[in-house]
């Protein structure tokens, strides 16, 4: 048994909870090593308090269950299969009355949880992410490796971008070199590539398309690399030629927004304390409105996971924890400037693990 999942054993004795349901595949991942994306099949973890645990997973996936290092029972279900009588009869050889299950509320569709409880009209249902959230919170050496190599791939993926910069390129075109890249380094991309050009930068989820690159625009890039099941996450923003006193103004005030939050970042420290610093400097420097999202996220196995960091979220810092600051200013019509790294809360402070550059660059 794993030392995660004995963990999660333990918290369902403490709270006296029967059973965990766990189908997210990152928190499948993090408990059993077994990475799968099973697309509309069902994939769930079953734990218990002192019975042996059950992973169910379509059946094409079951030999890379084990590949994965999973030596527990595997209940392997083929599409012809009701893999919901499988487990009915698995569960009721471990257990002969359940009357609590912690499900993951974030994740479990309603069809699925209707399912659940068909099985067990009698049990009660708890939300099993106070107990994901807080096994994951804290990463250990191994994850800070595997983070570190996946913010080293990103570094890279930045610069890649940076280099394809020129006039008449467009978006995609920077899109494209950047993953073909990065594809040849034997990773992928953890989320949709995002690269923004000019006004269109003023969109913090923009999606990227044939403008073209002219003189004067700010060039965004938002990339995050996976490696080895871990994610990184970064957002420089880079000019084209000479830009106006006014955009060189807003990247200055993100750029101090951003380093005065990280050389706030230690143990002890509330999150929402690095929020309400960056959020203040910008508001002082006229902008706060233009400052329209949270200054990060926790970042692991997903590349966005617990912690919230925003200006409400009291939780103290603790080391081991790895989250994004990234503040913005968006101003529609004109321009967007977003500065963003991922940060390791350290014994003593703060490690930064992204490492591009962020002096304003100006490409010729």
């Amino acid at each position: 048994m794993n030392r995660r999942l004995q963990n999660l054993k333990d918290g369902l004795k403490r709270k006296q909870i029967d059973a965990a349901f766990v189908t997210s595949p990152d928190n499948v991942f993090y408990l059993t090593g077994f990475q799968c994306e099973p697309h509309e099949r069902l994939l769930a973890l079953i734990i218990f308090q002192e019975k042996e645990p059950i992973l169910v997973c379509p059946k094409m996936e079951a030999e890379e269950a084990k590949q994965a290092g999973w030596n527990e029972e595997i209940i392997g279900y083929s599409d012809a299969d009701d893999p919901w009588n499988l487990i009915e009869k698995r569960i009721s050889a471990r257990l002969n009355k359940i009357k609590s299950i912690a499900i993951e509320k974030d994740h479990l569709n309603i069809a699925r949880f209707e399912e659940l409880q068909r099985l067990y009209p009698d049990a009660s249902f708890l939300p099993a992410e106070p107990f994901l959230n807080e096994l994951r919170l804290i990463k250990d050496s191994k994850e800070i490796e595997l983070l570190q190599k996946a913010c080293e791939l990103v570094d890279f993926a930045v610069e890649v971008g940076v280099n394809e910069i020129a006039e008449g390129k467009t978006e995609v075109d920077l899109v494209a070199a950047i993953e073909y890249e990065i594809k040849k380094k034997g990773a992928g991309m953890a989320f949709s590539s995002t690269v923004l050009v000019g006004a269109n930068a003023a969109s913090p989820h923009g999606i990227p398309g044939d403008t073209k690159i002219k003189q004067g625009d700010f060039v965004l890039f938002d990339l995050g690399v996976s490696y080895n099941g871990y994610c990184s996450d970064i957002t420089r923003t880079v000019a084209f030629g000479e830009v106006t006193d006014e955009q060189k103004k807003i990247y200055e005030t993100v750029l101090k927004a951003q380093e005065t939050a990280i050389q706030l970042t230690k143990p002890g420290i509330p999150a929402n304390e690095l929020d309400i610093a960056a959020r203040k400097i910008i508001s002082e420097a006229g902008y706060g409105e233009y400052f329209s999202h949270r200054l990060g996220h926790g970042l692991g196995i997903g590349v966005h996971e617990y912690p919230s960091v925003n200006e409400t979220n009291e939780l103290e810092l603790e080391p081991g924890m790895v989250f994004t600051i990234e503040p913005g200013i968006y101003i529609p019509g004109f321009a967007g400037v977003r500065i963003e790294d991922d940060v390791l809360v350290t014994e003593n402070g703060v490690r930064v693990l992204t490492t591009y550059p962020k002096t304003l660059q100006i490409v010729e």
